[in-house]
């Protein structure tokens, strides 16, 4: 009978992590509940990869911050990217500055933005779901030139505190974003929205106000 050396039994601990790492990625909410055991070993990976992205980059991190090592941050010398306390960037998003995050967002898997020359400022305690598309620039349409030859304009995007943007969300260049505003699913916003207004439609149409909710 062969013998079984009980050291073979145990789980392969860097084989579990490294899905446990992937499922942090894509779903980083999950890392601010992570158990001590946990914790310990995400810390240190999340500190390498913020230290890294600190050296090559201009950005600027804040506390308690997650950013999946799949993301794709770019931030050169006055186009920074600034993230604020206890924010997160889940795997697939790009993020080209200037871009700057307030405490406590998220920014979920496969999001873009790029700040253009202006920038996007996005408020504290926003939420952006999977899949939106944030560009802070546009080109010209003249018709006495190819669209390829046309000046690139920027006039920059704001959105405000406690914001919900849902998955697939549009947002072309000069919008401003009141506090406390949702956007619905798959909705492309091309005007301002007011505070507290609930939108949603291509183009966008105020279809409540979370003032109204009981």
């Amino acid at each position: 009978m062969t013998d079984i050396n009980s050291e073979s039994l145990k789980p392969n601990v860097e084989f579990y992590r490294t899905q446990h790492k992937l499922r942090l990625s894509y779903m980083p909410w999950l890392y601010a509940e992570l158990k001590p055991a946990h914790k310990a070993w995400a810390n240190e990976w999340q500190l390498e990869i913020q230290t890294y992205l600190q050296k090559v980059e201009t950005i600027q991190i804040g506390k308690n911050c997650f950013i999946a090592p799949e993301a794709k941050l770019f931030a050169e010398p006055g186009r920074p990217i600034i993230i604020g306390d206890d924010s997160y960037i889940a795997a697939d998003a790009v993020i080209h500055g200037p871009v700057t995050l307030g405490k406590n967002v998220s920014i979920n898997h496969h999001v873009t933005m790029d700040g253009g020359s202006k920038g996007i400022h996005i408020g504290n305690n926003v939420r952006i779901a999977a899949y939106c598309q944030l560009y802070a620039f546009n080109h010209g349409m003249l018709p006495d030139r190819l669209v390829s030859e046309q000046p690139i304009q920027s006039r920059g995007i704001y959105i405000g505190d406690d914001v919900w943007l849902g998955a697939n969300v549009g947002i072309v260049d000069g919008i401003s974003i009141g506090d406390h505003a949702v956007v619905g699913m798959g909705s492309q916003v091309t005007r301002d929205v007011d505070t507290f207004k609930i939108v949603a439609g291509n183009p966008i149409q105020v279809i409540g106000d979370r003032r109204d909710k009981k």
